[in-house]
């Protein structure tokens, strides 16, 4: 689409199954960014990733705190692009597959059901994204063992460096917080990880 406006009317009628989205859209020079926050706000689980030219690091950070699961800029290889839209992908599967027996894992106030990818705290539901879901659950698996982020990486299954992790880590944090001014299950292992405390 050539601009934010043609994409939200197009995406009123009907969602994608994925949104690839250029910062810049027309002469919106940060439309990308608004489109981003339209689509996260009406489906929790799209996936969604910025491919664009702007490799500053505050964009970055900007695109993973409204929601995309993934920031990339335009010198990726089509390969690798392709590898990460197909890792996605995958990992969605499950919210279209029918469902014979949910796995749920609950760690005290945490349920987490992983076929259906939802996720409640204190008995409310999370608006999580998918790489976000990956990341709770890689550490609410294995509650007090610190987890690195090379780790949070393989479970999350997507190719981020240590910014891109703590960025999501901080948006977790912020939208248990939102429903639980007290949440602190994920601790900081300074220099290492995070880990999950349960808390």
């Amino acid at each position: 689409y050539g601009d934010r406006t043609a994409a939200a009317t197009a995406f009123a009628n009907r969602l994608p199954d994925l949104a690839i989205i250029d910062v810049g859209l027309g002469d919106d020079v940060e439309g990308g960014f608004e489109l981003c926050r339209d689509l996260r706000s009406r489906c929790p689980e799209l996936p969604i990733i910025f491919l664009t030219a702007r490799d500053s690091e505050l964009d970055e950070i900007s695109g993973l705190r409204l929601g995309a699961d993934d920031y990339l800029t335009k010198d990726i290889s089509q390969a690798q692009l392709l590898a990460r839209i197909f890792t996605l992908l995958r990992r969605v599967k499950a919210l279209r597959a029918p469902v014979q027996q949910d796995h749920i894992l609950e760690q005290d106030s945490l349920v987490l059901n992983v076929e259906r990818m939802t996720a409640n705290w204190r008995k409310t539901a999370m608006d999580l994204t998918v790489t976000e879901f990956w990341i709770v659950h890689a550490l609410a698996m294995h509650p007090g063992h610190v987890k690195n982020r090379q780790q949070l990486m393989d479970s999350a299954k997507v190719v981020l460096d240590d910014n891109t992790i703590t960025s999501h880590i901080k948006r977790i944090r912020r939208k248990f917080q939102t429903v639980d001014s007290d949440f602190e299950a994920i601790e900081t292992a300074y220099g290492i990880g995070y880990r999950w405390s349960g808390k």
